[in-house]
């Protein structure tokens, strides 16, 4: 019996144990970052309402859906954009190389129109159906070659038979891009604008085509913008932090708990490979605020394994076994651990709901940490423990803690 419940423990560590030292490192890396840990750029867009369009739950539903176009057509890698409240939109570009070109490109309302000489709007960006960017072989100008839809090309069809010898103005949000003459009626429904004076701008103009127009006008309020450099700096030291952080818990509960705080440790490897686990599972996104939430639940789920302990010891000394002081030390300390993670839990819910951006993910991080700190503190150390305790390996003065407890018996003259 002795030596099946030594087996039980000594696998649980060397399994909690060797997969912290493989998998710990690559879970981490693999989860997503935040622009405060890789760099980026932060964008908070605010709808306004004009005579011809106003802002409403529909308007904005759209303009979220432009955006999404747009920053996907950049290529970059797990943009974030997310409304907050009824006007405004947050979008975080993470890793971007030319953050003014970027903020440029989603500002745009990119209102697409032919309008004759006269003056008269013909055709809009909605009777398109592709834009790409290329060089023009013959002329070798940057160009954007235009094909519109069954509808639209009936339309380019009929404005350009009745406008040969004359100009077609093609403008972009009221801008003149260009106005070619028109020789001679384009039947095939595509187009070419020239007037680009590199291919990255042609790019950039096909990118907004494609997306299509903003329903309502949208002002940037605000941009910031986190250097790759600095990014890397926030990086680094939150690693430290957790590292060092995490270190010293371990370090406090085997010097003061001795066996009891050694068990305890191989618990909380385990609960950081959980949560680090069901972060990527989720794909959350890890800011510094979050770093923060992860180092805080390390603390409550080792205050957890305290109180348990103490009361351990409450038990032990009226003079019952380790067996029943360690279940009736897990049961007294139950109430006051579930009641102080669920009023956290209280917190980080509101937090969630009433806060936007890396309070969110500070919350996030609280929140999942929380639960998985009770699971580790109350089950698994709980079960280690008694098989620690069934086991029966450790009985001398040298396994005493701090304050004169130790698992296997306690001398005589032990100081309890």
């Amino acid at each position: 019996m002795r030596k099946d419940n030594f087996i039980k423990l000594l696998s649980c560590i060397v399994v909690i144990v060797g997969s912290f030292a493989f998998f710990v490192q690559p879970l981490a890396s693999s989860i997503r970052q935040g622009l405060d840990l890789q760099g980026g750029t932060h964008v908070v867009l605010e709808a306004e309402d004009t005579p011809q369009a106003q802002v409403n739950d529909d308007a904005m539903g759209r303009v979220v859906r432009v955006m999404e176009k747009r920053v996907n057509e950049m290529g970059l890698t797990e943009p974030i954009i997310q409304r907050e409240g009824s006007r405004r939109i947050i979008i975080e570009l993470p890793g971007i190389k030319d953050p003014d070109a970027a903020i440029k490109t989603i500002g745009k309302t990119a209102m697409l129109e032919f309008k004759d000489e006269e003056g008269n709007t013909v055709m809009t960006g909605t009777d398109l159906k592709d834009a790409q960017a290329a060089t023009n072989q013959q002329s070798g100008q940057n160009v954007v070659n235009l094909e519109f839809s069954d509808e639209g090309a009936q339309k380019f069809a009929d404005l350009t038979l009745k406008n040969v010898g004359r100009t077609i103005a093609i403008s972009l949000d009221g801008e003149v891009l260009t106005a070619p003459n028109v020789r001679e009626p384009i039947m095939g429904g595509k187009a070419e604008i020239t007037g680009q004076k590199t291919l990255e701008e042609a790019q950039e103009l096909a990118v907004l085509l494609r997306s299509g127009a903003l329903p309502v006008k949208v002002n940037i309020i605000e941009t910031r913008t986190v250097g790759p450099t600095l990014g890397q700096d926030s990086k680094d030291k939150s690693q430290f932090a957790f590292v060092v952080g995490l270190g010293a818990v371990l370090i406090f509960m085997v010097l003061f708990y001795r066996v009891c705080g050694f068990v305890a440790d191989i618990a909380l490897m385990a609960y950081t490979l959980l949560l680090l686990f069901v972060l990527k599972t989720f794909d959350a996104t890890l800011t510094l605020p979050g770093v923060a939430g992860i180092i805080l639940t390390i603390g409550m789920a080792v205050d957890a394994n305290v109180l348990i302990f103490e009361h351990f010891k409450e038990e032990f000394r009226l003079g019952k076994s380790l067996r029943l002081s360690m279940d009736a030390g897990f049961k007294r300390a139950f109430t006051t651990i579930f009641d102080s993670n669920v009023t956290t839990l209280i917190a980080a819910a509101v937090l969630f709901f009433l806060g936007t951006g890396t309070i969110r993910g500070f919350a996030v991080t609280l929140f999942i940490g929380t639960l998985l700190s009770m699971l580790t503190a109350i089950t698994l150390t709980q079960y280690m423990l008694k098989f620690l305790i069934n086991a029966n390996i450790f009985k001398g003065p040298g396994w005493y803690g701090a304050n004169g407890f130790m698992l296997g018996e306690v001398t005589k003259n032990a100081k309890v």
